[in-house]
């Protein structure tokens, strides 16, 4: 079967952050991925598969699951010219935004805010990271890369359809914040080591730019900042690792729900 003109340009649009905001579509690629939107409930709008899906277990699952859906077969090479990836592992869907507000932020929860992250895999694994340490959810600000795109998608494995994505300005999620009474911390390697730092069951944590760490506003809206102690011989950590690092630090020991 031949895919439309009409789905093939909406998936090219769909790798555009501009275009695919005004589409309010995602695109997820990757066995993993797809598997786990599925399991999220997400709209399915469409999915594009290849013979090449039922060459694995997982594949052959993912297939059957697909199959009430509305799915068009393709040959594996018109699949390859589709994605990102230069393995596609036979599949592509296309599903409706997941939409969250700031009313998702709530008094006693746990929250993420990436205040300029730019690279697609830093923010992808930041989110799966979210998921793995159990937050309520995530807030990018603006300067954020997309974390709809394909890529933070595929770096999150798919993590960001199980945790609340929000997009916000600094300005708004530092108001909701006060007004749920919700603590928040930046990292900085100046700050206290986060072993040792007080911090309350409830927080919101903001990781900033490599470059340029968090903007002003919000670290002076902080009630502090939090490092990572690093006896070895490196200067700094990659946003994501650090970031990864830090939640477990912020969570280990204090049970949450």
């Amino acid at each position: 079967m031949k895919l439309s003109q009409r789905r093939e340009k909406l998936i090219a649009r769909l790798r555009v952050p501009r275009t695919r905001a005004r589409e309010g579509a995602v695109l997820v690629e990757g066995v993993r991925a797809v598997a786990e939107a599925l399991d999220a409930g997400v709209n399915v709008s469409f999915a594009v598969l290849s013979a090449g899906l039922a060459e694995t277990d997982a594949g052959a699952a993912l297939a059957a699951r697909l199959a009430p859906l509305d799915v068009v077969s393709v040959e594996e090479s018109d699949l390859d010219r589709l994605t990102d990836t230069e393995h596609a592992q036979g599949v592509l869907l296309v599903c409706a935004e997941p939409r969250a507000g700031l009313d998702t932020i709530a008094a006693g929860g746990r929250y993420l805010v990436l205040d300029g992250v730019q690279d697609p895999g830093n923010a992808g694994t930041l989110i799966r990271a979210a998921v793995a340490f159990g937050l309520d959810g995530v807030v990018c600000l603006d300067g954020t890369v997309d974390p709809w795109g394909p890529k933070p998608v595929r770096a999150s494995a798919g993590m960001v359809f199980h945790v609340p994505v929000v997009r916000a300005r600094a300005e708004d999620l530092l108001e909701r914040l006060h007004d749920a009474h919700v603590p928040l911390f930046v990292a900085d390697p100046h700050g206290t080591d986060v072993d040792e730092h007080p911090v309350k069951e409830s927080f919101a944590i903001a990781l900033g730019n490599e470059g340029r760490g968090v903007r002003g506003t919000v670290a002076e809206a902080a009630e502090g900042a939090v490092a990572i102690r690093m006896p070895g011989g490196a200067e700094s950590l990659n946003v994501a690792m650090a970031g990864a690092i830090l939640l477990h630090a912020l969570t280990r020991s204090k049970p949450h729900g």
